[in-house]
């Protein structure tokens, strides 16, 4: 077994936010080249972002669905179950198989399921190899869509889930540079109050579904507290005075 394990992968690939075209060449020949390509979804079965998108580069039969318990966010105990039978699934998976890919909307380093099951196989099948293949992140799509830079010459960049809470967000737009929120649709009411609070609401956009058929990109001085898709993204660019290398 020790000799089986030592020659097994699991890859984690990064598939990008939705859009199929915003997958890597080396996102999709990692996708191709495993035995198998592992896609999360949630306990409700239906088909997420990751699953769509893979479909667009692999066969329906080398697909195989693992549940995650991602919605679960109150019962600990039965989100840690959920996670213990999926890496036992992806284990039983690598002990067949030479190379697992799984695959992971935007990138397998940036707040991602991809984390968790690394660490939980790494405790079952210490021998595994585990890679990662980066993908392009929502905050660098929606930027792409709507034309806000990021960052310019010195700024900072500060990324906020908001599900830790809009005061850590309060206190990031405290700050010189520019900040990004993910998963804000649920406090989308609470972060049109914190954006303004720190006067940094005209300059901001936000998006959700981007580069699918639901796409929308709007200003945030538009929000008017009404919840958004989970999976909403926002950027509030730094203060700059208009002036070119301004920042340098």
């Amino acid at each position: 077994m020790p000799d089986v394990m030592s020659s097994s992968r699991l890859i984690g690939v990064g598939v990008g936010p939705g859009d199929p075209e915003l997958v890597t060449v080396k996102g999709v020949n990692a996708l191709r080249a495993a035995d198998v390509v592992v896609v999360p979804v949630m306990d409700t079965g239906e088909r997420g972002r990751a699953e769509a998108t893979v479909l667009h580069y692999v066969p329906q039969e080398k697909v195989v669905r693992v549940v995650f318990a991602l919605n679960e966010r109150t019962d600990h105990g039965r989100r840690e179950a959920a996670w213990d039978a999926a890496g036992e699934r992806v284990a039983q998976l690598l002990r067949a198989h030479g190379s697992v890919a799984f695959a992971t909307i935007g990138d397998p380093n940036v707040y991602s399921t991809f984390t968790y099951l690394a660490h939980t196989i790494g405790e079952l099948l210490p021998g595994v190899v585990v890679e990662t293949v980066p993908g392009i992140t929502a905050m660098q799509d929606l930027a792409a869509r709507s034309g806000a830079v990021l960052t310019e010459g010195t700024e900072p960049l500060t990324l906020v889930p908001v599900t830790a809470g809009s005061a850590v967000l309060k206190d990031a737009l405290n700050g010189p540079g520019t900040v990004v929120a993910y998963k804000f649709g649920r406090q989308a009411a609470e972060v049109a109050e914190v954006l303004r609070e720190t006067g940094r609401i005209e300059d901001a956009v936000w998006g959700s579904a981007l580069g699918l058929d639901a796409e929308s990109i709007r200003p945030a001085a538009e929000l008017d507290g009404a919840p958004l898709p989970y999976l909403s993204t926002l950027i509030a660019p730094a203060r700059r005075d208009g002036t070119r290398g301004g920042k340098l």
